[in-house]
């Protein structure tokens, strides 16, 4: 099931129906699942239920790119878009919406009282009594509208941001760059690493605007770009030690020191220079790591 949930969103096929139907008839689907086509409602039950493990997941793959050194020396990119929820934007009630809405109804109600004043006025016919019938209807019906949005405002004012979503109550109205424009959704925010294009973290906020969110996603990008363990460390200056020192002539000590100049010293003398470098992750920052900074240790031996 994984497999097929990282499939659908590596190809933009975000739909578990859609999801169901590329199992049955596409062949890298086929081929991923052994030929096994999972119903729609398995789909999106193991996203449902499994949200944890998929961040874990997610985690774990930024673990691997750390360990290939492709976080190597990090520059980060850090963006937001809006994307719209499975929630109509008639469903879903602002303050400023639900006064609208309320002033709209009042002036209907106005307006067909008005007409059946005017009705009451004509002498009696059927015609008459049909209008006034239908108006009495359409009278009846806004005042349930208007108790309906009386209901939801006490709903809407108990809530933190003065804001509710019938279909997803998690969904907010948010501004777009178009002019009068709008959707109801979610606020997602990326961060990208600039050189091979690897998405580090990202969050999913139903907060509408940007002035706090780089902040908190650079937060979260410092502490998953973590600084190398110690025993990392250690493992690769072991290893660069023994590759070196299978090098190095078993008669000679490369940390020996130079032997005092004599007049009768042999004319010929040979030098000989090991240079083994090491990186380790300096901080800069306490609890943020930064870019490694190469120490350089020279050991020199001249053999006589």
């Amino acid at each position: 099931m994984l497999k097929v949930y990282v499939y659908g969103y590596l190809n933009r096929v975000q739909s578990s129906r859609r999801l169901e139907r590329e199992a049955g008839r596409n062949v890298e689907a086929m081929w991923l699942t052994g030929r096994l086509v999972p119903d729609h409602k398995t789909i999106a039950d193991f996203r449902k239920d499994n949200a944890q493990a998929i961040r874990k997941v997610c985690a774990r793959f930024i673990m691997l790119c750390r360990a290939l050194g492709l976080f190597g020396e990090v520059s980060v990119a850090i963006d937001g878009s809006k994307f719209k929820a499975v929630n109509n934007r008639d469903k879903n009630f602002t303050r400023a919406k639900m006064e609208r809405r309320m002033a709209q109804i009042e002036e209907s109600v106005a307006r067909y009282l008005r007409q059946l004043d005017s009705a009451d006025r004509q002498e009696p016919s059927e015609a008459r009594t049909t209008k006034t019938t239908c108006l009495k209807e359409r009278i009846a019906k806004l005042k349930e509208e208007m108790q309906r949005l009386h209901g939801l405002k006490a709903r809407m004012v108990a809530r933190p941001d003065q804001q509710i979503s019938l279909t997803d109550p998690d969904s907010r109205s948010m501004a777009t760059s178009g002019r009068g424009s709008g959707i109801v959704g979610y606020n997602v925010q990326v961060a990208v690493d600039t050189e091979h294009h690897l998405i580090i973290t990202h969050e999913v906020t139903n907060v509408g605007n940007d002035r706090a969110q780089p902040a908190r996603i650079a937060k979260q990008t410092k502490a998953t770009l973590e600084p190398i363990s110690m025993l990392s460390l250690t493992a690769a200056t072991s290893a660069a030690k023994k590759s070196w020192s299978a090098t190095t002539p078993a008669s000679r000590s490369p940390c020996q020191s130079r032997r005092p100049r004599t007049q009768n010293a042999s004319a010929s003398r040979t030098s000989a220079m090991w240079r083994m470098r090491t990186s380790t992750s300096v901080l800069l920052e306490s609890g943020s790591p930064t870019h490694s900074q190469p120490k350089n240790m020279d050991w020199c031996c001249a053999a006589i």
